[in-house]
């Protein structure tokens, strides 16, 4: 069974591997789901572990499949699985339990272990294969009116997670009623950030160095979100005119801009941070100034990263909502379409090189009903 896959440490190792065919009774309990993957999402996480900054292999390999957001086809369940027939569409979450209590409640992405596992990324295969077979546990159905946006669960996951956790903190005031919202990036997990807000209600105001015109803007214009080009108009002055943010979502992969974000951020406000930055940057704050307005200003920072199935489902239930209100919007982030396993290095090209990619993704087979997912 063909498979893209990496050999971690070894910068631009890319290859097509072999695994052998995955089978339901491998999961105990005859609670085995064989899986067909349908399309993969790849990222910048793809982009960086080819790269060799992280990852390891699996017990017994010295390669690592790669390819974290999933969309794919049931096909054959074991004796035990109630949950799922064949021809079901699912997304498989990515992060898989360790040993801290946390991991053994279900609460497998808020791991106190520093050793983590994560299909793709860490330790355990990723999808970008032919076949692969999991438990229900880790396995979200998808309505066959979102199969062709499903790939983007994944990312919208974290982005689910981020927000319901803000409000989980903020049942400390026991009354909490965020109107006004600042998403900072206006890239692929940015434009699903604002559409998740959007659909919570927010007034949404989306922060780029990108200026019109731009496909990314006109997908925020149609969503009715404000957009500021912050060479423009600064974050500060900005939240001065359209503020004060009670939530805002940080996804620029650059980390000084977290802190600019602490400065704009209102009382009361929780400030998301999803952005994973790797280096040495060095930046000046204001610290003491930062310090005092969150103590006096009831003020909180929660960070973002994978997501359990809680997650993934209200992701799709946004989804449901968005296709309803904003049909076909979703489907024009599936900007950059890549055919085949085979076709790796097309793939990787495109990632790397192709800067107005909103969403690289790879068509790995047909679907049930007759033709490649589209």
């Amino acid at each position: 069974m063909r498979a893209i896959a990496v050999l971690p440490g070894k910068p631009n190792s890319i290859h097509l591997a072999e695994l052998p065919k995955p089978s339901v009774q491998e999961i105990p309990n005859g609670r085995g789901v064989l899986v067909q993957v349908l399309r993969v999402g790849v990222d910048g996480t793809d982009k960086e572990i080819n790269a060799a900054e992280y990852g390891q292999a699996p017990p017994g390999y010295d390669f690592l499949v790669i390819g974290h957001e999933c969309f794919g086809r049931v096909l054959e369940v074991g004796s035990n699985v109630t949950e799922f027939v064949p021809g079901d569409y699912v997304v498989p979450t990515v992060r898989r339990p360790g040993g801290s209590f946390y991991d053994r409640i279900g609460q497998y992405d808020m791991t106190s272990e520093d050793i983590y596992y994560e299909r793709g990324i860490n330790l355990r295969h990723g999808f970008l294969t032919e076949l692969f077979v999991d438990d229900p546990e880790y396995l979200v159905k998808i309505p066959k009116g979102l199969k062709d946006v499903a790939v983007l669960l994944e990312p919208t996951s974290i982005i689910e997670k981020g927000i319901i956790q803000a409000y989980e903190a903020q049942r400390r005031f026991k009354v909490w009623r965020p109107r006004k919202a600042a998403v900072l990036g206006a890239e692929t997990v940015g434009l699903l950030a604002a559409l998740s807000l959007k659909m919570k209600g927010f007034d949404v105001t989306s922060f780029g160095k990108e200026g019109r015109p731009s496909r990314n803007l006109n997908l925020l214009e149609e969503l009715g979100v404000r957009y500021i080009s912050t060479n423009e108009l600064s974050i500060r002055e900005a939240a001065k005119r359209f503020g004060p943010f009670d939530l805002m979502f940080e996804a620029t992969g650059y980390s000084p801009v977290a802190f600019e974000a602490m400065e704009c951020l209102g009382k009361n406000g929780v400030l998301v941070l999803a952005s994973v930055t790797g280096g040495d940057r060095e930046h000046s704050v204001p610290a003491d100034k930062i310090n005092l307005d969150f103590v006096l200003g009831n003020k909180l920072v929660v960070g973002t990263v994978n997501a359990n199935r809680e997650y993934f489902e209200a992701g799709v239930y946004d989804f449901a909502r968005a296709e309803l209100e904003f049909p076909g919007w979703l489907a024009k982030l599936l900007t950059h379409p890549v055919t085949g396993l085979e076709n790796y290095q097309d793939m990787m090209q495109t990632l790397t090189t192709e800067r107005r990619a909103i969403k690289v993704f790879v068509n790995v087979a047909y679907d049930y009903s007759g033709g490649r997912c589209q």
